[in-house]
């Protein structure tokens, strides 16, 4: 059985990102809170990567599960041998990730919409990482759902 899924997102309020000079790859995309329960650890959002660019490079501390809606969602996992592993995602797939992972992710060629479902017990959901791994920031569900977008 075959069904179509149609995702109405014109109403939904984006926050554009980009990344500055301090970054040597492309940075651009949108995201969209959808929803946000801090008592209960979990947010919910939508990004909308442009074509061929990138979110800040990142570690995951929630719990994600992630649905690409769109286009081809392109993730950058490195291992803990330091191996990089290219995914490639298409629209339909659907996957589950336990806090840790990090990678970088971007949009195909036509760029991507991936709907991102996070849970936390402490309310943390990123870190955005430089190279070496330090910390450049801390996203949480407050911050994301409040204040502005940073480390998606």
């Amino acid at each position: 059985m075959t069904f179509e899924a149609r995702f109405d997102l014109s109403n939904v309020n984006w926050s554009h990102m980009e990344g500055g000079p301090e970054f040597d790859y492309p940075i651009e995309f949108d995201v969209a809170v959808l929803g946000a329960n801090p008592d209960h650890g979990s947010l919910d959002l939508v990004v909308r990567f442009a074509p061929n660019s990138h979110c800040h490079y990142h570690r995951h501390v929630a719990a994600t599960r992630t649905l690409v809606l769109q286009g081809e969602h392109h993730v950058f996992d490195v291992e803990p041998s330091g191996e990089i592993v290219h995914k490639i995602k298409p629209a339909g797939t659907y996957g589950q990730s336990p806090p840790g992972e990090i990678h970088s992710e971007r949009g195909g060629p036509d760029g991507a919409i991936v709907l991102f479902n996070l849970h936390s017990p402490t309310g943390e959901l990123f870190e955005t990482l430089d190279t070496d791994h330090n910390v450049l920031a801390t996203s949480t569900i407050e911050s994301m759902s409040t204040g502005p977008l940073m480390g998606v």
